[in-house]
């Protein structure tokens, strides 16, 4: 004897079918992969097993559609269902990835308001059924009232097979007598909607309030290229639009044939048994199509015989379509609308872009977003396939296919999703643009544990150091390299002080051709970069070499990368990032016009071993710090006797920015192991030799020497672990200000070891490995190898911080930027902009606190007063 269930007629049953469903899928929600399985296989089984008894019924109920049709979207609904998703993972963890630290985690997302329309009663009823029970939901059945009896036989055989194999009772409910009031409640009361139906019913999904997934209308174009097999498209389209009398809602409901191809095309279809209706037929079928604007329900589903007759038109009983040769694809053309049975649209094409139009037309006319269609040879006509695609404002887009078919997915391409609910994406009103499928009925937690990124040590592929060392460095460029013409960048100092020299007469006994661009300035400009970039193109060398400080290593990159990539953008070069390596711009490949050799002839930039350039615009005076890897120089020679006669002032200035390169490498958020060796051991050299640099100059070579590698060792630090606040603000004090870069530095660097030494700052910076503010034992380690008193981490610092006020009188660094004869006013004036600017600088983003701009406004301040 059948099981009897509780009767859903009314807003009482309807509560308490629903409570006893939410019961269910509590329940249901606990049970493994390994059950869900078992219960989906058992359904999909039961339901393959009466597809001929719900479809006899589905006709008989309905009076619309074929038996035979309707037993294979039965068949479809339940077997390609379960084959695509059978090993498919709804439970617990469905992917982990131990090394990222995530995993993902699938949840059913509760009760399931199913609407079921009347044109696949029971093959949507078998497809969302069995979607429900493969991610652990319940669902709630709406059926339309038509089909109603079909419908809840459908569901029926699924739960009873789904509790046999061992789901809870109640997982899948239904109301036995549909209403507009129970449907709207069903939208309203459930977790989500799927809904199949007519655009308001769908409307009315979307507005219920709840998530949901529903499909729009179809209106599916059928274009036939002069390139197609006549044969296979005109059976294709015939297959398709017979299919279920053409109730499927991606069927062809117009085709468009190229002039070309029309009338084969034509006799093709009368010789299939179709009707070409004549021009008093037309207007009968017209007036039959459409009722009032709307559809007419009578003909949906129906025999091509049955709705001539209904027209007053007399065709044979076996007459597969009537199809109406017609001009307009306006609405005011009954047949430029979704028919729903087997009448289809025929429209004459001029060539192929009018045939798109048409389409496009057609589809924007009531088939948005969901299916299109082209006939064409896919082999030699691919450009067409891309025009097409590009063209059509639909999800799916067929080649070759027979859309009923070919749109429900996994008949005509394996791949397409099978589904009987065709999400038609934002152009047709829905929310997914796919195939439905049990990814959307389910909820995906991802958990995400702290992992740490990977991190690098980069430097150029040769670095020389030793007192003499460059002329034996250079010898590389003839004997290994093969370098025929080298172009030197250098300032007007070095070169007619003879800085130069060393290296032309290494080259000329070489045979190198060389040329020397020295207009570079202190601060060195984009216009320079620019005119010394016409210069190296005029001259085309293979070999560039920066001769100086860092303004000239600087100029020489910027000019580099113009010379061998003219088309950059300096804007872009300049646009910040917050990890280098996920930056927007990427830098374009350097070395592949001329290799790259920085030669420092002071103490204490580094560029000739960081993938960093300062350029100044000179129209506004912003100073833009450039950093990608593309800028590393492929060589650095580091001679000191380049820099043996460095007057006290650059001896002074570039000294303790190579201080305060360590000191910020060291406190980064990105230093690593690496990068903290050099930085201790550079801050130590600088700390004992610095003094004696500045005091004996060239009287002391081992001071030089030390110096010159002491700034080496602390560029490479802050290549690979960046740099901080104070440079931000140096960068900007001395871009408004014009006072020295490293004296710049030197002015902040105090104030911002005791910004960054704090233990709860306001804010801090955001990288995996920094933990929590830490800076201040940082500081305390760097005192530690300096050998300097102190029992906590705070009188450490403190010392630090009197060591370094120490060294910066003995080079003679004046206490505070007023003391440099920087105007108050004029220092009060621009200190907004400074502030912003040093804000948004790129080394602010490695800075172990996160300054806000009232607070760098105070260090600023600060190192103005002297306080």
């Amino acid at each position: 004897m059948a099981k009897q269930y509780p009767v859903v007629d009314s807003v009482e049953s309807f509560e308490k079918a629903l409570a006893q469903v939410r019961k269910a899928q509590q329940q249901f929600a606990a049970y493994t992969q390994e059950q869900v399985d078992r219960i989906f296989q058992a359904a999909a089984i039961a339901a393959n097993k009466a597809r001929i008894p719900l479809a006899k019924m589905a006709v008989e109920e309905t009076g619309m559609g074929v038996v035979e049709d309707k037993v294979i979207k039965n068949h479809f609904a339940a077997e390609y269902i379960y084959n695509a998703y059978r090993h498919t993972r709804t439970c617990g963890v469905i992917e982990k990835d131990d090394s990222f630290g995530v995993e993902k985690i699938a949840e059913p997302i509760g009760v399931v308001a199913a609407v079921i329309p009347t044109t696949n009663p029971t093959s949507t009823a078998i497809f969302k059924c069995l979607l429900c029970l493969k991610t652990r939901n319940g669902i709630i059945i709406s059926p339309h009232p038509r089909a109603k009896g079909c419908t809840i036989a459908a569901a029926r055989v699924i739960l009873e097979a789904a509790v046999a194999a061992g789901a809870p009772e109640g997982i899948i409910a239904w109301v036995d007598v549909p209403s507009l009031e129970l449907t709207n409640m069903a939208m309203k009361e459930a977790d989500i909607i799927l809904a199949t139906g007519g655009p308001g019913m769908v409307k009315a999904a979307y507005s219920s309030g709840k998530p949901a997934l529903g499909v729009g209308a179809g209106n599916t174009p059928a274009i036939i290229d002069d390139s197609a097999d006549v044969l296979l498209a005109v059976n294709s389209i015939i297959h398709s639009k017979t299919f279920d009398n053409g109730m499927i809602c991606a069927s062809e409901q117009s085709t468009i044939v190229l002039d070309g191809v029309y009338d084969r095309v034509k006799a093709e279809f009368a010789a299939r048994g179709c009707h070409f209706l004549r021009k008093d037929e037309l207007n009968k079928v017209r007036k039959t199509i459409l009722i009032n604007g709307a559809l007419n329900a009578k003909i949906v589903g129906q025999k091509a015989a049955t709705i001539a007759r209904l027209a007053g038109v007399e065709v044979p009983e076996d007459t597969k379509i009537l199809i109406g040769e017609v001009e307009s694809v306006d609405l005011s053309e009954e047949f430029a609308h979704e028919k729903l049975s087997p009448v289809l649209a025929m429209y004459r094409a001029r060539d192929i872009d009018d045939a798109f139009d048409k389409a496009a037309q057609l589809i924007a006319d009531g088939g948005y977003g969901h299916t299109s269609s082209i006939y064409l040879n896919a082999t030699t006509r691919q450009d067409l396939v891309e025009r097409f695609a590009a063209r059509m404002k639909t999800c799916r887009i067929l080649v070759n296919t027979p859309s009923s078919q070919g749109g429900i997915g996994d008949l005509y391409n394996f791949k397409l999703t099978p589904s009987l609910t065709l999400g038609c994406g934002s152009w047709g009103g829905n929310s997914v643009s796919e195939n439905v499928g049990v990814k959307h009925l389910l909820n995906i937690k991802t958990v995400a544990q702290r992992r740490e990124n990977m991190l690098w040590f980069r430097a150029p592929q040769k670095v020389y150091l030793k007192k003499g060392c460059l002329p034996v460095a250079l010898d590389e460029l003839k004997n290994a390299m093969g370098k025929k013409k080298c172009f030197i960048v250098t300032d007007s100092f070095l070169y007619h002080n003879g800085y130069t020299k060393v290296i032309t007469d290494k080259l000329d006994e070489m045979g190198i051709q060389h040329a020397c661009f020295f207009d570079v300035a202190p601060d060195p400009t984009l216009a320079c970069a620019k005119e010394g970039t016409k210069a190296m193109n005029a001259f085309q060398p293979d070999c560039i070499i920066a001769l100086g400080g860092g303004s000239a290593m600087d100029a020489g990159k910027i000019m580099w990368v113009m010379y061998e990539h003219p088309e950059v953008d300096f804007l872009d070069m300049a646009m910040r990032f917050c990890d280098i390596r996920k930056r927007v711009y990427t830098f374009p490949k350097m070395g592949e016009k001329a290799y790259f050799i920085a030669v420092p002839t002071s103490a204490g930039t580094g560029s000739e071993v960081t993938p960093f350039a300062v350029i100044t615009d000179e129209t506004t005076g912003t100073k833009y710090p450039l950093a990608d890897y593309e800028l590393m120089p492929n060589m650095a020679i580091v001679d000191a006797d380049l820099m043996m006669n460095a007057p006290r002032g650059l001896t002074s200035a570039s000294g303790i920015d190579a201080l305060t390169h360590a000191l910020e490498a060291y406190a980064s958020m990105l230093a690593t192991d690496f990068t903290d060796g050099l930085a201790l051991k550079a801050s130590r050299m600088i700390f004992d030799y610095l003094p004696r640099c500045y005091t004996d100059g060239s009287h002391d070579p081992e001071a030089r020497e030390k110096m010159a590698n002491a700034a080496t060792m602390a560029g490479m630090a802050f290549a690979n672990a960046f740099l901080g606040v104070c440079h931000s603000m140096a960068h900007k004090l001395g871009a408004f200000h014009h006072l020295p870069h490293g004296v710049a530095n030197a002015l902040l660097i105090e104030e911002v070891i005791r910004f960054n030494s704090s233990e709860t700052p306001r804010k801090m910076g955001t990288f995996p490995q920094y933990a929590y503010p830490h800076t201040l034992r940082r500081y305390a380690e760097v005192a530690e190898f300096l050998r300097l008193p102190g029992t906590t981490d705070q009188e450490k610092v403190d010392s630090l911080i009197a060591a370094i006020r120490e060294l910066k009188r003995q080079v003679s660094i004046k206490d505070s930027i007023r003391e440099y004869g920087i105007d108050e006013q004029a220092f009060l004036a621009s200190l907004d902009d400074m502030v912003e600017q040093a804000f948004d600088d790129q080394c602010t983003g490695a800075n172990p606190r996160y300054p806000l701009m009232s607070e760098i406004k105070e260090m600023y301040l600060n190192a103005y007063y002297g306080r």
